[in-house]
Protein backbone atom coordinates (compact mmCIF):
# COMPACT_ATOMS: atom_id res chain seq x y z
CA UNK A 1 0.00 0.00 0.00
CA UNK A 2 1.42 3.24 -0.68
CA UNK A 3 2.52 5.43 2.01
CA UNK A 4 0.69 9.26 2.15
CA UNK A 5 3.34 11.92 0.32
CA UNK A 6 3.97 14.67 2.98
CA UNK A 7 2.53 17.80 0.15
CA UNK A 8 4.87 20.49 0.48
CA UNK A 9 4.98 23.98 -0.48
CA UNK A 10 7.73 26.49 -0.51
CA UNK A 11 7.84 29.83 -0.09
CA UNK A 12 10.68 32.59 0.56
CA UNK A 13 11.20 35.33 -2.46
CA UNK A 14 14.61 34.43 -2.93
CA UNK A 15 15.17 31.81 -5.81
CA UNK A 16 18.15 29.86 -4.57
CA UNK A 17 16.49 29.81 -1.06
CA UNK A 18 13.83 27.85 -2.56
CA UNK A 19 16.07 25.64 -4.74
CA UNK A 20 18.28 25.41 -1.27
CA UNK A 21 15.59 23.66 0.30
CA UNK A 22 14.49 21.54 -2.50
CA UNK A 23 18.09 20.10 -2.23
CA UNK A 24 17.58 19.49 1.04
CA UNK A 25 14.34 17.86 0.53
CA UNK A 26 15.42 15.49 -2.07
CA UNK A 27 16.58 13.09 0.86
CA UNK A 28 13.36 12.37 1.59
CA UNK A 29 11.48 10.43 -0.54
CA UNK A 30 7.81 10.62 1.37
CA UNK A 31 7.53 14.77 0.16
CA UNK A 32 6.06 16.22 -2.73
CA UNK A 33 6.79 19.56 -3.62
CA UNK A 34 3.47 20.81 -4.66
CA UNK A 35 4.22 24.77 -5.70
CA UNK A 36 6.77 27.53 -4.85
CA UNK A 37 5.63 30.84 -4.01
CA UNK A 38 7.38 34.49 -3.83
CA UNK A 39 5.74 36.54 -1.62
CA UNK A 40 2.58 35.85 0.54
CA UNK A 41 0.04 36.73 -1.03
CA UNK A 42 1.01 34.09 -3.37
CA UNK A 43 0.99 31.89 -0.82
CA UNK A 44 -2.62 32.49 0.67
CA UNK A 45 -3.90 31.93 -2.78
CA UNK A 46 -1.49 28.35 -2.85
CA UNK A 47 -2.58 27.16 0.35
CA UNK A 48 -6.34 27.56 -0.48
CA UNK A 49 -5.82 26.02 -4.18
CA UNK A 50 -3.66 23.27 -3.19
CA UNK A 51 -4.21 22.34 0.41
CA UNK A 52 -0.43 21.28 1.48
CA UNK A 53 0.45 19.38 4.30
CA UNK A 54 4.01 21.42 4.73
CA UNK A 55 4.54 25.03 4.25
CA UNK A 56 8.41 26.06 4.19
CA UNK A 57 8.18 29.51 5.58
CA UNK A 58 10.64 32.47 5.01
CA UNK A 59 10.30 35.44 7.31
CA UNK A 60 11.17 38.45 5.98
CA UNK A 61 8.93 39.07 2.80
CA UNK A 62 8.61 42.10 0.90
CA UNK A 63 4.83 43.37 1.51
CA UNK A 64 4.01 40.79 4.32
CA UNK A 65 6.15 38.68 6.24
CA UNK A 66 5.61 35.22 7.49
CA UNK A 67 4.00 35.89 10.94
CA UNK A 68 1.40 38.20 9.12
CA UNK A 69 0.32 35.63 6.58
CA UNK A 70 0.02 32.77 9.26
CA UNK A 71 -2.07 35.39 11.63
CA UNK A 72 -4.67 36.04 8.58
CA UNK A 73 -5.38 32.61 8.37
CA UNK A 74 -7.61 30.36 9.78
CA UNK A 75 -6.02 28.06 11.96
CA UNK A 76 -8.30 25.02 10.90
CA UNK A 77 -7.00 25.55 7.19
CA UNK A 78 -2.81 26.10 8.60
CA UNK A 79 -0.78 23.48 7.15
CA UNK A 80 2.25 21.94 9.40
CA UNK A 81 4.83 25.08 9.35
CA UNK A 82 8.58 24.90 9.38
CA UNK A 83 10.14 28.53 9.09
CA UNK A 84 13.25 28.83 6.99
CA UNK A 85 15.56 32.24 7.64
CA UNK A 86 18.59 33.73 7.84
CA UNK A 87 17.52 35.32 11.18
CA UNK A 88 17.93 33.27 14.28
CA UNK A 89 16.47 36.13 16.35
CA UNK A 90 12.64 35.25 15.73
CA UNK A 91 12.92 31.61 17.00
CA UNK A 92 10.69 32.38 20.25
CA UNK A 93 7.68 34.01 18.34
CA UNK A 94 7.77 31.23 15.54
CA UNK A 95 7.17 28.53 17.99
CA UNK A 96 4.76 30.84 19.65
CA UNK A 97 3.18 30.52 16.07
CA UNK A 98 2.96 26.82 16.55
CA UNK A 99 5.88 26.16 13.96
CA UNK A 100 6.80 22.37 14.23
CA UNK A 101 10.61 23.82 13.36
CA UNK A 102 13.30 26.40 12.83
CA UNK A 103 15.89 25.90 10.50
CA UNK A 104 18.53 29.08 10.02
CA UNK A 105 19.82 29.69 6.47
CA UNK A 106 22.19 28.24 4.52
CA UNK A 107 20.76 25.12 5.35
CA UNK A 108 22.45 22.41 6.94
CA UNK A 109 21.70 19.15 5.81
CA UNK A 110 22.24 17.64 9.22
CA UNK A 111 19.65 20.32 10.98
CA UNK A 112 16.94 20.11 8.02
CA UNK A 113 16.62 16.27 8.68
CA UNK A 114 16.22 16.54 12.32
CA UNK A 115 13.21 19.26 11.33
CA UNK A 116 11.61 16.77 8.77
CA UNK A 117 12.07 13.80 11.82
CA UNK A 118 9.86 16.15 14.06
CA UNK A 119 7.92 16.67 10.42
CA UNK A 120 7.36 13.29 10.58
CA UNK A 121 6.61 12.93 13.93
CA UNK A 122 3.69 14.94 14.09
CA UNK A 123 2.62 14.62 10.10
CA UNK A 124 1.88 11.05 11.48
CA UNK A 125 0.24 11.66 14.53
CA UNK A 126 -2.10 13.52 12.73
CA UNK A 127 -2.65 10.68 10.54
CA UNK A 128 -3.79 8.37 13.62
CA UNK A 129 -5.90 11.08 15.06
CA UNK A 130 -7.65 11.33 12.10
CA UNK A 131 -8.42 7.72 11.43
CA UNK A 132 -9.20 7.24 15.49
CA UNK A 133 -11.53 9.76 15.48
CA UNK A 134 -13.44 8.84 12.27
CA UNK A 135 -17.05 7.18 13.63
CA UNK A 136 -19.02 7.07 10.94
CA UNK A 137 -18.82 5.20 7.94
CA UNK A 138 -14.97 5.24 6.35
CA UNK A 139 -14.86 8.21 3.59
CA UNK A 140 -12.94 7.11 0.61
CA UNK A 141 -9.66 7.17 1.10
CA UNK A 142 -7.82 10.59 -0.46
CA UNK A 143 -5.77 10.00 -3.88
CA UNK A 144 -2.13 9.81 -2.78
CA UNK A 145 -1.42 11.47 -5.76
CA UNK A 146 -1.08 14.97 -6.81
CA UNK A 147 -4.52 16.62 -8.30
CA UNK A 148 -3.06 19.74 -8.79
CA UNK A 149 0.59 21.39 -8.71
CA UNK A 150 1.43 24.95 -9.32
CA UNK A 151 3.74 26.11 -11.70
CA UNK A 152 5.44 29.68 -12.13
CA UNK A 153 4.30 31.90 -14.91
CA UNK A 154 6.22 35.20 -14.94
CA UNK A 155 5.56 36.96 -11.85
CA UNK A 156 2.76 34.67 -10.84
CA UNK A 157 1.85 30.86 -9.45
CA UNK A 158 -1.18 29.14 -12.17
CA UNK A 159 -2.52 26.24 -10.58
CA UNK A 160 -3.05 23.41 -12.82
CA UNK A 161 -5.31 20.56 -12.41
CA UNK A 162 -3.82 17.41 -13.24
CA UNK A 163 -6.88 15.90 -15.30
CA UNK A 164 -6.08 19.57 -17.70
CA UNK A 165 -2.74 18.30 -18.24
CA UNK A 166 -2.43 16.61 -22.01
CA UNK A 167 1.21 15.78 -22.44
CA UNK A 168 4.39 16.44 -20.80
CA UNK A 169 7.82 16.55 -22.18
CA UNK A 170 10.83 16.36 -20.05
CA UNK A 171 13.89 19.10 -21.07
CA UNK A 172 16.77 18.30 -18.34
CA UNK A 173 15.88 19.20 -14.78
CA UNK A 174 12.24 20.74 -16.33
CA UNK A 175 9.37 19.75 -18.24
CA UNK A 176 7.35 21.34 -20.30
CA UNK A 177 3.23 20.79 -19.58
CA UNK A 178 0.79 21.00 -22.09
CA UNK A 179 -2.57 21.94 -20.97
CA UNK A 180 -4.85 22.82 -23.62
CA UNK A 181 -3.54 25.67 -25.64
CA UNK A 182 -1.00 26.42 -23.12
CA UNK A 183 2.32 25.16 -22.25
CA UNK A 184 4.10 25.61 -18.72
CA UNK A 185 7.72 25.53 -17.66
CA UNK A 186 8.12 23.34 -14.89
CA UNK A 187 11.17 23.16 -12.63
CA UNK A 188 11.08 19.08 -11.76
CA UNK A 189 12.08 15.93 -13.45
CA UNK A 190 9.98 13.96 -15.59
CA UNK A 191 10.71 10.73 -13.42
CA UNK A 192 9.79 12.72 -10.14
CA UNK A 193 6.43 14.55 -11.62
CA UNK A 194 5.42 10.98 -12.77
CA UNK A 195 6.50 9.31 -8.93
CA UNK A 196 3.02 12.18 -7.77
CA UNK A 197 1.39 11.52 -10.59
CA UNK A 198 -2.11 9.08 -10.98
CA UNK A 199 -0.08 6.48 -13.19
CA UNK A 200 -3.34 4.76 -14.39
CA UNK A 201 -3.71 8.72 -16.00
CA UNK A 202 -0.32 9.44 -16.86
CA UNK A 203 1.74 6.82 -18.99
CA UNK A 204 5.23 6.99 -20.34
CA UNK A 205 5.48 6.40 -23.89
CA UNK A 206 9.12 8.00 -24.31
CA UNK A 207 11.89 8.49 -22.52
CA UNK A 208 11.04 12.24 -22.42
CA UNK A 209 7.47 12.19 -22.47
CA UNK A 210 4.03 11.11 -20.60
CA UNK A 211 0.57 11.62 -21.84
CA UNK A 212 -2.77 11.81 -19.98
CA UNK A 213 -4.26 8.57 -21.16
CA UNK A 214 -7.30 10.25 -21.61
CA UNK A 215 -6.24 12.26 -24.39
CA UNK A 216 -4.90 9.08 -26.86
CA UNK A 217 -7.27 9.10 -29.55
CA UNK A 218 -4.93 6.77 -31.86
CA UNK A 219 -2.18 4.47 -32.07
CA UNK A 220 -0.54 3.71 -35.33
CA UNK A 221 2.34 1.21 -35.37
CA UNK A 222 5.54 2.35 -37.19
CA UNK A 223 8.33 0.14 -38.52
CA UNK A 224 10.68 -2.17 -36.39
CA UNK A 225 8.29 -1.87 -33.31
CA UNK A 226 7.80 2.02 -32.72
CA UNK A 227 4.33 3.48 -33.02
CA UNK A 228 3.09 7.39 -32.93
CA UNK A 229 0.49 8.39 -30.78
CA UNK A 230 -2.21 11.05 -31.99
CA UNK A 231 -3.85 12.97 -29.36
CA UNK A 232 -7.72 14.36 -29.42
CA UNK A 233 -6.24 17.74 -30.35
CA UNK A 234 -3.54 16.36 -33.05
CA UNK A 235 -0.87 16.91 -31.69
CA UNK A 236 2.10 13.57 -32.56
CA UNK A 237 3.70 11.85 -30.25
CA UNK A 238 6.37 9.23 -30.50
CA UNK A 239 5.52 5.76 -28.81
CA UNK A 240 8.99 4.07 -28.55
CA UNK A 241 9.49 0.50 -28.50
CA UNK A 242 10.57 0.49 -25.36
CA UNK A 243 7.54 1.47 -23.90
CA UNK A 244 5.19 -0.24 -26.16
CA UNK A 245 4.07 -3.26 -23.89
CA UNK A 246 3.35 -0.42 -21.02
CA UNK A 247 1.16 1.07 -23.54
CA UNK A 248 -0.90 -1.60 -24.64
CA UNK A 249 -1.70 -2.48 -21.41
CA UNK A 250 -2.60 0.79 -20.18
CA UNK A 251 -4.60 0.94 -23.76
CA UNK A 252 -6.32 -2.01 -23.62
CA UNK A 253 -4.77 -3.46 -27.05
CA UNK A 254 -4.97 -6.58 -27.79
Amino acid sequence: MNRPLIRTLLVDDEMLARLAIRQALAAHDDVAIVGECANAGEARQAIEALEPDLLFLDIRMPGMDGFKLLHGMKRGNLPMVVFATAYGQHALRAFDANAIDYVLKPIDQERFDQAMARVRRHWHGLQVTSAVSSTTAPAPAASPYLQRLSVQQGEHIRVVAANDIDWIRADGNYVHIHAGTATYLHRESLRHLLGVLDPGRFLRIHRGIAVNVERIREVHPLFQGSAEVVLQDGTRLSLSRRFRAQARRALGMA
